[in-house]
Protein backbone atom coordinates (compact mmCIF):
# COMPACT_ATOMS: atom_id res chain seq x y z
CA UNK A 1 0.00 0.00 0.00
CA UNK A 2 1.45 3.83 -0.84
CA UNK A 3 1.69 6.34 1.17
CA UNK A 4 -1.21 8.39 -0.81
CA UNK A 5 -3.58 4.86 0.11
CA UNK A 6 -2.91 4.78 3.46
CA UNK A 7 -4.27 8.08 3.98
CA UNK A 8 -6.90 8.14 1.89
CA UNK A 9 -7.98 5.07 4.39
CA UNK A 10 -7.52 6.44 7.37
CA UNK A 11 -9.53 9.47 5.95
CA UNK A 12 -12.15 7.28 5.03
CA UNK A 13 -12.07 5.49 8.49
CA UNK A 14 -12.22 8.98 10.16
CA UNK A 15 -15.51 9.94 8.24
CA UNK A 16 -14.62 11.81 5.30
CA UNK A 17 -16.24 11.19 1.55
CA UNK A 18 -13.29 11.31 -0.90
CA UNK A 19 -13.16 11.41 -4.45
CA UNK A 20 -13.57 9.31 -6.74
CA UNK A 21 -15.10 6.33 -3.83
CA UNK A 22 -12.73 4.32 -2.40
CA UNK A 23 -12.49 0.64 -3.86
CA UNK A 24 -10.46 -2.16 -1.76
CA UNK A 25 -10.25 -5.69 -2.24
CA UNK A 26 -8.80 -8.60 0.48
CA UNK A 27 -6.46 -10.49 -1.71
CA UNK A 28 -4.55 -13.98 -0.81
CA UNK A 29 -4.05 -17.58 -2.11
CA UNK A 30 -7.59 -17.99 -2.99
CA UNK A 31 -7.44 -15.82 -5.42
CA UNK A 32 -4.32 -14.36 -6.66
CA UNK A 33 -2.43 -17.97 -7.86
CA UNK A 34 -5.16 -18.83 -9.95
CA UNK A 35 -5.70 -15.16 -11.21
CA UNK A 36 -1.91 -14.83 -11.74
CA UNK A 37 -1.54 -18.07 -13.66
CA UNK A 38 0.28 -20.76 -10.85
CA UNK A 39 -0.31 -23.31 -8.85
CA UNK A 40 -1.58 -22.39 -5.11
CA UNK A 41 1.56 -24.43 -3.94
CA UNK A 42 3.75 -22.84 -5.97
CA UNK A 43 2.07 -19.08 -4.97
CA UNK A 44 2.85 -20.22 -0.83
CA UNK A 45 6.40 -22.09 -1.53
CA UNK A 46 7.95 -19.31 -4.05
CA UNK A 47 8.36 -15.72 -2.25
CA UNK A 48 9.64 -14.71 -5.67
CA UNK A 49 6.56 -15.96 -7.38
CA UNK A 50 4.92 -14.60 -3.97
CA UNK A 51 6.30 -11.41 -4.67
CA UNK A 52 5.74 -10.65 -8.81
CA UNK A 53 1.92 -11.83 -8.41
CA UNK A 54 0.99 -9.11 -5.40
CA UNK A 55 3.00 -6.49 -7.48
CA UNK A 56 1.10 -7.34 -10.75
CA UNK A 57 -1.93 -6.80 -9.30
CA UNK A 58 -0.82 -3.74 -7.81
CA UNK A 59 0.35 -2.51 -11.24
CA UNK A 60 -2.91 -3.92 -13.08
CA UNK A 61 -5.13 -2.21 -10.67
CA UNK A 62 -3.78 1.08 -9.58
CA UNK A 63 -6.99 2.47 -7.75
CA UNK A 64 -7.67 -0.55 -5.94
CA UNK A 65 -6.28 -0.18 -2.17
CA UNK A 66 -5.39 -3.95 -1.39
CA UNK A 67 -5.36 -5.18 1.90
CA UNK A 68 -3.75 -5.88 3.77
CA UNK A 69 -1.22 -5.81 0.74
CA UNK A 70 1.73 -8.32 0.36
CA UNK A 71 -0.04 -10.88 2.84
CA UNK A 72 2.67 -13.50 3.85
CA UNK A 73 0.62 -16.45 5.12
CA UNK A 74 0.31 -20.44 4.30
CA UNK A 75 -3.52 -20.41 4.12
CA UNK A 76 -5.57 -21.57 7.16
CA UNK A 77 -2.67 -22.98 8.44
CA UNK A 78 -0.58 -20.09 9.31
CA UNK A 79 -1.57 -19.82 13.26
CA UNK A 80 -2.69 -22.96 14.26
CA UNK A 81 0.79 -24.85 12.96
CA UNK A 82 2.37 -22.89 15.87
CA UNK A 83 0.33 -25.51 18.25
CA UNK A 84 1.48 -28.28 16.36
CA UNK A 85 -1.20 -29.14 14.11
CA UNK A 86 -0.83 -31.29 11.04
CA UNK A 87 -0.69 -29.24 7.56
CA UNK A 88 -1.92 -30.60 4.54
CA UNK A 89 -0.76 -28.48 1.28
CA UNK A 90 -1.94 -29.72 -1.61
CA UNK A 91 -0.39 -28.96 -5.14
CA UNK A 92 -3.63 -26.85 -6.39
CA UNK A 93 -5.95 -26.60 -3.45
CA UNK A 94 -6.22 -24.46 -0.35
CA UNK A 95 -4.40 -25.94 2.45
CA UNK A 96 -5.85 -27.57 5.22
CA UNK A 97 -4.75 -27.83 8.97
CA UNK A 98 -5.61 -31.22 10.76
CA UNK A 99 -7.10 -30.79 14.66
CA UNK A 100 -4.07 -30.97 17.35
CA UNK A 101 -4.23 -35.19 18.51
CA UNK A 102 -6.19 -35.74 22.06
CA UNK A 103 -8.38 -32.27 21.33
CA UNK A 104 -10.25 -30.91 24.41
CA UNK A 105 -8.54 -33.29 26.59
CA UNK A 106 -4.90 -31.59 25.75
CA UNK A 107 -6.18 -28.26 26.40
CA UNK A 108 -4.80 -27.68 30.01
CA UNK A 109 -1.50 -28.23 29.01
CA UNK A 110 -1.64 -26.50 25.92
CA UNK A 111 1.50 -24.02 25.55
CA UNK A 112 1.60 -20.80 23.98
CA UNK A 113 3.88 -20.78 21.12
CA UNK A 114 6.56 -18.46 20.28
CA UNK A 115 5.77 -16.88 16.90
CA UNK A 116 9.42 -16.20 16.21
CA UNK A 117 10.32 -20.18 16.31
CA UNK A 118 7.06 -22.26 16.05
CA UNK A 119 4.73 -23.62 13.30
CA UNK A 120 5.44 -21.82 9.90
CA UNK A 121 5.58 -18.47 11.50
CA UNK A 122 9.07 -17.94 11.33
CA UNK A 123 8.81 -18.47 7.41
CA UNK A 124 6.02 -15.83 7.38
CA UNK A 125 8.35 -13.24 8.88
CA UNK A 126 11.59 -13.92 6.95
CA UNK A 127 9.23 -13.57 3.61
CA UNK A 128 8.25 -10.08 4.96
CA UNK A 129 11.84 -9.48 5.80
CA UNK A 130 13.47 -10.47 2.92
CA UNK A 131 10.40 -8.93 0.59
CA UNK A 132 10.23 -5.52 2.40
CA UNK A 133 13.20 -3.79 0.75
CA UNK A 134 11.78 -4.08 -2.89
CA UNK A 135 8.70 -3.65 -1.41
CA UNK A 136 9.20 -0.06 -0.66
CA UNK A 137 11.40 0.27 -3.09
CA UNK A 138 8.30 0.20 -5.38
CA UNK A 139 6.70 2.98 -3.21
CA UNK A 140 4.23 0.69 -1.20
CA UNK A 141 4.83 -0.08 2.48
CA UNK A 142 3.85 -3.12 4.61
CA UNK A 143 0.88 -2.02 6.91
CA UNK A 144 -0.88 -4.30 8.57
CA UNK A 145 0.00 -7.19 11.23
CA UNK A 146 -2.36 -10.31 10.04
CA UNK A 147 -3.77 -13.13 12.48
CA UNK A 148 -6.78 -15.48 12.34
CA UNK A 149 -8.54 -14.30 15.10
CA UNK A 150 -8.52 -16.40 18.45
CA UNK A 151 -12.01 -18.42 17.65
CA UNK A 152 -11.10 -18.85 14.43
CA UNK A 153 -7.59 -20.85 15.76
CA UNK A 154 -9.18 -22.77 17.95
CA UNK A 155 -11.66 -24.04 16.04
CA UNK A 156 -9.03 -25.36 13.81
CA UNK A 157 -7.38 -27.35 16.69
CA UNK A 158 -10.32 -29.01 18.17
CA UNK A 159 -12.13 -29.02 15.16
CA UNK A 160 -14.97 -26.41 14.74
CA UNK A 161 -18.15 -28.96 16.09
CA UNK A 162 -16.18 -30.11 19.09
CA UNK A 163 -15.30 -26.42 19.88
CA UNK A 164 -18.92 -25.32 19.70
CA UNK A 165 -19.81 -27.94 21.68
CA UNK A 166 -17.29 -27.08 24.23
CA UNK A 167 -18.56 -23.48 24.25
CA UNK A 168 -21.86 -24.87 25.71
CA UNK A 169 -20.50 -27.38 27.71
CA UNK A 170 -17.74 -26.77 29.35
CA UNK A 171 -17.76 -23.10 28.70
CA UNK A 172 -15.31 -22.66 32.05
CA UNK A 173 -12.60 -24.75 29.72
CA UNK A 174 -13.54 -22.84 26.70
CA UNK A 175 -12.55 -19.83 27.94
CA UNK A 176 -9.21 -20.96 29.38
CA UNK A 177 -8.73 -22.04 25.82
CA UNK A 178 -9.92 -18.77 24.40
CA UNK A 179 -7.71 -16.79 27.01
CA UNK A 180 -4.44 -18.61 25.75
CA UNK A 181 -4.79 -18.66 22.01
CA UNK A 182 -5.44 -14.67 22.19
CA UNK A 183 -2.35 -14.61 24.31
CA UNK A 184 -0.44 -15.84 21.42
CA UNK A 185 -2.46 -13.94 18.85
CA UNK A 186 -1.14 -10.82 20.71
CA UNK A 187 2.62 -11.57 20.56
CA UNK A 188 2.64 -12.55 17.14
CA UNK A 189 0.93 -9.28 16.16
CA UNK A 190 3.83 -7.52 18.26
CA UNK A 191 6.38 -9.47 16.56
CA UNK A 192 4.86 -8.48 13.03
CA UNK A 193 4.40 -5.23 14.24
CA UNK A 194 9.29 -5.30 15.41
CA UNK A 195 9.80 -6.29 12.14
CA UNK A 196 7.88 -3.87 10.24
CA UNK A 197 7.71 -0.45 11.77
CA UNK A 198 5.50 1.02 8.92
CA UNK A 199 3.26 -1.57 10.52
CA UNK A 200 -0.24 0.85 11.83
CA UNK A 201 -3.10 -1.48 11.03
CA UNK A 202 -3.97 -4.93 12.77
CA UNK A 203 -6.34 -7.38 10.70
CA UNK A 204 -8.08 -10.44 12.10
CA UNK A 205 -9.76 -12.99 10.83
CA UNK A 206 -12.33 -14.80 12.22
CA UNK A 207 -15.84 -16.77 10.81
CA UNK A 208 -16.79 -17.93 13.82
CA UNK A 209 -18.35 -15.46 15.32
CA UNK A 210 -20.98 -15.80 13.15
CA UNK A 211 -21.50 -18.76 14.57
CA UNK A 212 -22.41 -17.35 18.17
CA UNK A 213 -25.38 -15.76 19.53
CA UNK A 214 -25.16 -12.28 21.07
CA UNK A 215 -25.26 -14.37 24.53
CA UNK A 216 -22.25 -16.48 23.38
CA UNK A 217 -20.51 -13.96 21.62
CA UNK A 218 -20.15 -11.30 24.91
CA UNK A 219 -18.72 -13.72 26.68
CA UNK A 220 -16.46 -15.66 24.38
CA UNK A 221 -15.75 -13.13 22.01
CA UNK A 222 -16.37 -9.73 22.92
CA UNK A 223 -13.15 -8.91 25.46
CA UNK A 224 -10.81 -11.09 23.97
CA UNK A 225 -11.27 -9.05 20.67
CA UNK A 226 -11.13 -6.10 22.58
CA UNK A 227 -7.94 -6.86 24.21
CA UNK A 228 -6.62 -7.47 20.71
CA UNK A 229 -7.51 -4.49 19.33
CA UNK A 230 -6.79 -2.47 21.70
CA UNK A 231 -2.83 -2.24 20.41
CA UNK A 232 -2.17 1.53 19.62
CA UNK A 233 -2.71 1.13 15.67
CA UNK A 234 -4.64 3.82 13.61
CA UNK A 235 -6.29 1.19 11.65
CA UNK A 236 -8.51 -2.00 13.57
CA UNK A 237 -10.03 -4.15 10.94
CA UNK A 238 -11.97 -7.62 11.45
CA UNK A 239 -13.14 -9.86 8.60
CA UNK A 240 -16.18 -12.07 9.19
CA UNK A 241 -18.47 -13.13 6.36
CA UNK A 242 -20.14 -15.23 8.32
CA UNK A 243 -23.66 -13.53 9.43
CA UNK A 244 -22.87 -10.82 11.54
CA UNK A 245 -26.27 -9.05 12.75
CA UNK A 246 -25.84 -10.24 16.60
CA UNK A 247 -22.60 -9.34 16.65
CA UNK A 248 -22.06 -6.09 14.87
CA UNK A 249 -23.60 -3.99 17.20
CA UNK A 250 -20.72 -4.53 19.50
CA UNK A 251 -18.04 -3.75 16.58
CA UNK A 252 -17.60 0.03 18.28
CA UNK A 253 -17.41 -2.10 21.84
CA UNK A 254 -14.52 -3.92 19.95
CA UNK A 255 -12.37 -1.23 19.06
CA UNK A 256 -12.78 -2.03 15.41
CA UNK A 257 -12.55 0.52 12.66
CA UNK A 258 -12.77 -0.98 9.80
CA UNK A 259 -15.11 -4.22 8.65
CA UNK A 260 -15.60 -6.39 5.81
CA UNK A 261 -18.89 -8.88 6.11
CA UNK A 262 -20.64 -11.19 3.92
CA UNK A 263 -23.06 -10.48 1.87
CA UNK A 264 -26.49 -11.59 3.52
CA UNK A 265 -26.95 -8.24 4.90
CA UNK A 266 -27.02 -4.57 3.23
CA UNK A 267 -24.14 -2.03 3.98
CA UNK A 268 -27.02 0.30 5.33
CA UNK A 269 -28.28 -2.22 7.79
CA UNK A 270 -25.02 -2.26 8.77
CA UNK A 271 -24.58 1.54 9.36
CA UNK A 272 -27.62 1.28 11.64
CA UNK A 273 -26.38 -1.58 13.59
CA UNK A 274 -22.69 0.08 14.23
CA UNK A 275 -24.16 3.76 14.39
CA UNK A 276 -22.10 4.78 11.49
CA UNK A 277 -18.82 4.27 13.43
CA UNK A 278 -17.39 2.07 12.09
CA UNK A 279 -15.79 1.80 8.10
CA UNK A 280 -17.32 -0.87 6.16
CA UNK A 281 -15.36 -2.78 3.46
CA UNK A 282 -17.99 -4.54 1.38
CA UNK A 283 -20.87 -5.93 -0.34
CA UNK A 284 -20.78 -7.29 -3.68
CA UNK A 285 -21.75 -11.13 -3.84
CA UNK A 286 -18.29 -12.65 -4.12
CA UNK A 287 -18.96 -15.37 -6.59
CA UNK A 288 -22.26 -15.18 -7.99
CA UNK A 289 -21.76 -11.89 -9.27
CA UNK A 290 -17.86 -10.65 -8.96
CA UNK A 291 -16.97 -13.93 -10.01
CA UNK A 292 -19.03 -15.63 -12.34
CA UNK A 293 -21.08 -12.88 -13.15
CA UNK A 294 -20.81 -10.18 -16.89
CA UNK A 295 -19.20 -7.31 -17.20
CA UNK A 296 -22.53 -6.37 -17.96
CA UNK A 297 -24.18 -7.64 -14.46
CA UNK A 298 -21.45 -6.66 -12.60
CA UNK A 299 -21.42 -2.92 -13.25
CA UNK A 300 -25.24 -2.63 -12.50
CA UNK A 301 -24.81 -4.88 -9.37
CA UNK A 302 -21.95 -2.11 -8.50
CA UNK A 303 -23.78 1.04 -9.05
CA UNK A 304 -26.69 0.26 -7.23
CA UNK A 305 -25.07 -0.73 -4.38
CA UNK A 306 -23.38 2.62 -4.65
CA UNK A 307 -27.27 3.68 -5.24
CA UNK A 308 -28.33 2.07 -2.34
CA UNK A 309 -26.42 4.40 0.18
CA UNK A 310 -27.96 8.09 0.99
CA UNK A 311 -24.84 8.62 3.14
CA UNK A 312 -21.83 7.40 1.86
CA UNK A 313 -19.30 8.12 4.52
CA UNK A 314 -17.15 5.32 5.62
CA UNK A 315 -18.29 3.13 3.00
CA UNK A 316 -14.80 1.10 0.76
CA UNK A 317 -16.32 -0.71 -2.19
CA UNK A 318 -16.15 -4.34 -2.39
CA UNK A 319 -17.08 -7.62 -2.22
CA UNK A 320 -18.54 -9.32 0.79
CA UNK A 321 -15.71 -11.16 2.15
CA UNK A 322 -12.45 -11.76 0.33
CA UNK A 323 -11.77 -11.66 -3.48
CA UNK A 324 -12.70 -15.46 -4.45
CA UNK A 325 -11.21 -17.81 -7.00
CA UNK A 326 -12.07 -17.06 -10.46
CA UNK A 327 -11.88 -13.52 -10.92
CA UNK A 328 -11.10 -12.61 -13.82
CA UNK A 329 -9.23 -8.96 -14.87
CA UNK A 330 -12.02 -7.94 -17.04
CA UNK A 331 -14.44 -8.36 -13.90
CA UNK A 332 -12.31 -6.78 -11.40
CA UNK A 333 -11.78 -3.34 -14.00
CA UNK A 334 -15.71 -3.56 -14.24
CA UNK A 335 -16.47 -3.02 -11.08
CA UNK A 336 -13.70 -0.61 -10.49
CA UNK A 337 -15.38 1.52 -13.55
CA UNK A 338 -18.40 1.38 -12.30
CA UNK A 339 -17.45 3.04 -9.12
CA UNK A 340 -15.31 5.48 -10.27
CA UNK A 341 -18.75 6.98 -12.35
CA UNK A 342 -20.59 6.55 -9.25
CA UNK A 343 -18.46 9.14 -7.53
Amino acid sequence: MTDHQWEVLKKVIAGEVVDPLPVGFIIDSPWIPGWYGVKILDYLSDSGIWYEANMKAIREFPEAIFLPGFWSEFGMCTEPSAFGARSAFPLDEFPHAHTIPGGIDLIESLEVPDPRKDGLLPLVLNRLALARPKIEAEGHRIRFAVSRGPLNIASYLLGMTEFLMLLMTDPERAERLVKRITAFVKSWLAVQRELCPSIDGVLLLDDVIGFMGSREFQRFGLPYFADLFSMDVAVKFLHNDAPCRDSAPFLPDMGVNLFNMGFDITLAELKELTGNRVTLLGNLPPRDVLARGTTHEIRKAAADLVGSLKDRSRVIFSCGGGMPPGVSTDNVRAFLDAVRECS
